[in-house]
């Protein structure tokens, strides 16, 4: 089993955002806006542990983790996530597509790559 990209940020099992914040080297608004959620979603304690906020931030954490082992860095993996364009996606960036709900599509995207599929 792979250890996961965040595994310094997990608390009793929640991913905890200012701790993915700082291992991304972005600011809390930056994980707000880059997952779609209000900065009120990754500051408040009781939202950040509810099931919406977490479900965001596991999309996220899944698909870095896809993307880490070429990328070479989570920093780099990140940059990948937001700027990467992904034409048979449309055309929108990973980060795009986790924000419209397409985070199946983005992982589906990588399994072919890691297939040795085309993009």
């Amino acid at each position: 089993m792979s250890v996961s990209i965040f595994s310094d940020a997990l608390v009793d099992g929640d991913v905890i955002p200012q701790a993915v914040a700082e291992l991304l080297h972005i600011t809390p608004s930056e994980l707000a806006a880059t997952l779609g959620l209000s900065r009120e979603a990754v500051a408040n304690s009781d939202r950040v542990r509810s099931a919406p906020v977490q479900a965001r931030l596991r999309e996220l954490e899944d698909i870095l983790n896809h993307i880490l082992p070429w990328a070479g860095s989570p920093h780099a993996a990140y940059a990948w996530y937001r700027s990467q364009s992904l034409p048979s996606l449309g055309g929108a960036p990973p980060e795009q597509l986790v924000r419209d709900g397409r985070a199946d599509d983005v992982r589906h995207y990588l399994e072919r790559l890691a297939e040795g599929g085309f993009a």
